[in-house]
């Protein structure tokens, strides 16, 4: 396991608080046994889950040109037919994953191919579990598309994740399991597959970027 390059800055920074937060807790609290344990404790834990946020576990991928992978950690929240208005502008199967604070939040390619679209659209901070998160959040469209098939991956905030990182550019080589983004804080991410597609996956199902597949193509 290792840390994220989107969060040292973030690991400094509960490091340094951390350690004068303390400094002064023992200073002018270390008498107080009542208020000295339970701030050194909390203090604690946060920059724990500081460290455990932006981890990136070791895995071993899983690939395959007939698979789409998870683009993300998460629960699989929505598996359904919807119209597609941004890019494809017809009928789609959209599975979408809801990514919790204490999840893994960088975002992967699901599949080989070619970077053909990317947008980022600044909105609102539903939940991100609301129907209407897809299109009225802040969020970040990319499309890949190879020789088999072509999918939209949506990067969408959510009431506490307010910071969609996304690094795929038009032109790119998207390569299975490698990093297109980071969202930072919860969030969601939605994957639009052509009608037909075999989705393995239901509604509930945890789910691993790098190493569970989502459908076959």
């Amino acid at each position: 396991m290792y840390i994220h390059r989107e969060g040292k800055n973030y690991v400094a920074i509960g490091i340094v608080i951390f350690s004068v937060l303390n400094l002064l807790n023992y200073f002018f609290l270390s008498s107080y046994w009542w208020l000295y344990y339970p701030i050194l404790i909390l203090t604690f834990l946060l920059l724990v889950w500081v460290f455990w946020f932006f981890r990136i576990p070791n895995r071993t991928p899983v690939t395959g040109d007939d698979l789409a992978l998870s683009p993300c950690d998460g629960k699989v929240v929505v598996i359904e037919e919807v119209e597609e208005p941004e890019y494809f502008k017809d009928k789609r199967i959209q599975v979408s994953i809801f990514m919790s604070p204490l999840n893994v939040h960088v975002n992967c390619y699901p599949i080989n191919g070619k970077v053909d679209y990317v947008k980022y659209h600044p909105g609102k901070y539903l939940v991100a579990w609301h129907p209407k998160s897809s299109t009225e959040n802040e969020r970040s469209t990319i499309v890949v598309s190879n020789s088999k098939t072509s999918l939209l991956i949506r990067q969408i905030a959510g009431a506490v994740a307010r910071r969609i990182v996304t690094y795929s550019k038009v032109g790119d080589d998207a390569k299975q399991n490698g990093e297109l983004g980071f969202i930072k804080f919860g969030s969601r991410v939605d994957v639009y597959f052509p009608l037909g597609t075999d989705i393995q996956v239901a509604i509930g199902d945890i789910v691993e970027n790098n190493t569970s597949i989502i459908a076959k193509i």
